[in-house]
């Protein structure tokens, strides 16, 4: 029962009512998914042989006599259009050119719905303050564990500087408002809709096995040319015999990870919180699901190296009750109402809007 982990605002605002296409948020990559499929109701008068990089000032689309450059629409769709080029000769060609009219057509689609609904906004005098931007971009560095540093650093990997995230979440708040008004006192989820949801669905209830454990992880270096792997892996071996030693003889296990694991959880003294089965190697599970709480393995050894385990807690499987679930089911199916509306309102803009495309098929 968890939401998108970048916030409910831009979940809503750039996944859903600019069409679900979400271009500006998404990692470059030449690889395309069942999202880069056409909108059913993509605009169907886009140019298909429309050049890759066409002149930025060119009108791509008038929206109530508004135009939208083709600069725009090379902001949104320009790296994924960089990618399909580089792939030269991996892609035939007519592949190709379907995968950008595709990007095309997505990239108008949602300029035409970003205009449509930013006209509104720009009549209800919506306001943003920059500290509401500032704060939403802590609560969405923060659902990801993330320093500011970090997201930014995460965001320049999507195109995004620190300034043009800021813009986009300062727009994506003022849609977030506008829309919140709009739906105001018209959607609501009751406890026998919830209900309905949760014995429908009780699979999504059921809670696994789960164990929580701390390692030691010793790696061993074999695909170096200039490393004897035999010499490098009986090095690895009896490092982690020494450390082992030194927990049976009272050392404290936590201690000894923060100073020799090779695993990114040594400064956590190894811990890795719970992990349900079907989560990590084999052997490593194994061993870690044998142990009793507070006890130490012998030594596992798996593709990434030797470790040590220690079982710090278990959990029984169980099953998260309706009242127990009855809060977070709600948020959803509201938010899903939310998104229903928010969808129709948008459509319902587009169907009455004057567009006009200057490329025709």
């Amino acid at each position: 029962m968890r939401t998108c982990s970048f916030g409910r605002v831009i979940l809503l605002c750039l996944a859903i009512f600019l069409a679900g296409v979400n271009l500006t948020c998404r990692r470059k990559s030449p690889q395309q998914t069942d999202v880069d499929k056409p909108e059913p109701n993509a605009p169907s008068g886009s140019d298909v042989n429309a050049p890759s990089k066409p002149a930025g000032e060119e009108v791509a689309v008038t929206v109530d006599g508004v135009e939208i450059k083709e600069n725009e629409v090379i902001d949104l769709i320009g790296p994924q259009l960089d990618k399909i080029d580089q792939q030269g000769a991996k892609l035939p060609p007519s592949v190709a050119q379907q995968y950008k009219k595709q990007l095309r057509e997505q990239a108008l689609e949602q300029l035409i719905r970003r205009q449509l609904l930013d006209e509104k906004i720009k009549q209800a005098n919506i306001v943003v303050t920059e500290e509401e931007v500032t704060s939403q971009i802590n609560e969405i560095a923060s659902a990801q564990n993330m320093s500011l540093e970090e997201f930014a650093k995460t965001m320049e990997q999507y195109g995004r500087n620190v300034e043009q995230v800021r813009q986009d979440v300062r727009k994506a708040l003022s849609r977030n408002k506008f829309m919140e008004a709009q739906w105001a006192g018209k959607i609501d989820v009751t406890e026998e809709e919830a209900k309905k949801y949760y014995d429908e669905n009780k699979k999504r209830f059921d809670v696994p096995e789960q164990v929580r454990a701390s390692h030691i992880l010793i790696q061993y270096e074999l695909d170096d040319p200039n490393v004897d792997p035999n010499e490098t892996k009986a090095k690895a071996k009896a490092e982690i015999q020494d450390l082992l030693q030194k927990i049976k003889d009272g050392a404290d296990f936590a201690e000894l990870a923060k100073a020799h694991s090779d695993c990114p959880s040594a400064p956590k003294g190894g811990d890795l919180g719970f992990f349900p089965r079907g989560e990590t190697t084999p052997q490593f599970e194994k061993a870690a699901f044998e142990l009793q709480i507070g006890q130490v393995s012998d030594i596992v050894e798996t593709e990434y190296g030797y470790h040590i385990i220690k079982l710090t807690d278990h959990k029984d499987a169980s099953v998260v009750s309706f009242e127990q679930a009855k809060d977070d089911i709600v948020k959803q199916l509201t938010e899903t109402k939310q998104l229903e509306f928010a969808e129709k309102y948008i459509s319902s803009l587009k169907a009455n809007a004057k567009i006009d495309f200057p490329f025709k098929l």
